[in-house]
């Protein structure tokens, strides 16, 4: 290995994993809380999708228009940090609410800042390391993500049980989003203090509306096969579900602890495969490992429409999944950099964020319909079929763009 390659984990790299550790922490701490404390000051059962709907839908809009004004600032620092300090401050706020439109109207206000931070993210981090080193670049920050993504929620925990007894529930669940609040604004911090700007970086002075026709076709091709592959990319959350089902008749007491330690098996192993899968794709390459990811979850699919009620059965398919989701979340990004030129590179993080949002919002919505009318059979049947349409189309997109 060469002494250039031996140096890829510079400041930046560090100081961005950094952000996204801390970042993910705060967030996924108050989400872990957010639907028990909604129950707890009487919120109705709708508000929690109100509020994440509306949410979301603020999310990808911010998304597009936070990857386009990167691209025309020379300084991305500062509204990067601004978005982390929205989704870290509003974290706090939660713990202000007595009615859940407050929580709507704060979380509405943190997505937006969540939305504007994450094309600027992946903009620095694409910046601070040579092409050849993307995949491993990509792969380090998606693990920094995922290891906050599972300390945040057992911290969450920790605040709840060291106040059990002392204050009331209500009062325990105020005091975690105020502490969740601090990890979140220490993430804007680690943006503005660790990570430097590179110089001399080309500026896009197009329209939004020009900036987005303007992206390569190659890309927009690869957009299309990431969209119809989300369309069918259901949350894993849902396997939790599943097994919860599937075990129940067996195990009446243990299933849900059961499916539980099954999905902390998939984030261990998302969290730890990020970093080897970004490796093997630098050395291998990027999009025959994004492809295979793809053909996983079409097998996944298929043992969940035919495994029988298991445990080692269900352990397969959660190892199969987290497999899928740490080559598919790093890969995704990685290949997007190689694909847009540097004055674009940012409004095509925005594209890439905002399709995802859309398909996992589609994917959501058909999945659950088909689960309630028909069966898990059927939802996952129609998962097959889109991720066997999207592994085609991404596979067709990219062979285009090395032609």
């Amino acid at each position: 290995m060469s002494q250039h390659q031996e140096r890829w984990i510079n400041r930046n790299v560090i100081g961005l994993a950094i952000n996204r550790f801390l970042s993910d922490f705060g967030h996924e701490a108050s989400t872990a809380i957010l639907p028990v404390f909604l129950t707890a000051i009487g919120a109705p059962a709708v508000a929690l999708g109100a509020i994440e709907a509306v949410a979301d839908g603020l999310s990808s809009f911010a998304k597009l228009i936070g990857g386009w004004l990167g691209d025309r600032i020379h300084q991305r620092r500062p509204l990067a940090a601004l978005g982390y300090t929205l989704t870290g401050v509003t974290t706090g706020l939660y713990g202000l609410a007595s009615a859940w439109p407050a929580v709507l109207v704060a979380r509405a206000i943190g997505w937006a800042g969540r939305g504007l931070r994450s094309p600027l993210h992946d903009a620095l981090l694409t910046d601070s390391v040579p092409a050849h080193v993307r995949g491993r670049a990509f792969g380090l920050d998606e693990a920094a993500d995922t290891l906050g993504a599972i300390a945040g929620p057992l911290a969450a925990l920790g605040i709840i049980a060291a106040l059990s007894g002392v204050v009331s529930n209500v009062e325990t669940y105020r005091i975690a989003f105020w502490l969740a609040a601090i990890p979140g604004v220490l993430a804007a911090l680690s943006i503005v203090l660790l990570v430097t700007e590179t110089p001399n970086r080309p500026l896009n002075r197009r329209s939004l509306i020009g900036s987005f026709r303007a992206l390569p076709a190659p890309f927009r091709r690869y957009l299309v096969g990431i969209f119809v592959f989300g369309s069918g990319d259901f949350s894993h959350t849902l396997l939790i579900l599943f097994a919860v089902q599937q075990l129940t008749p067996a195990y009446p007491q243990d299933a849900g602890a059961i499916a539980i330690q099954l999905y902390t098996v998939h984030n261990v192993l998302y969290a730890a495969g990020s970093y080897p899968v970004g490796v093997l794709a630098d050395r291998f390459g990027k999009r025959g490992l994004l492809i295979g990811a793809y053909c996983l979850a079409i097998v996944m699919n298929a043992l969940l429409i035919g495994a029988p009620a298991s445990v080692p059965w269900l352990a397969a398919i959660f190892v199969i999944g987290g497999m899928v989701y740490s080559a598919q979340q790093s890969l995704e990004r990685a290949i997007a950099a190689d694909l847009v030129q540097a004055e674009l590179r940012s409004t095509g993080f925005g594209a890439l964020a905002t399709v995802n949002g859309i398909g996992d919002f589609v994917s959501s919505l058909v999945v659950g319909a088909l689960w309630t009318a028909f069966s898990p059979a059927a939802a996952f049947a129609y998962s097959l079929v889109l991720s066997l349409a999207g592994a085609a189309a991404i596979a067709t997109a990219l062979r285009s763009a090395r032609s």
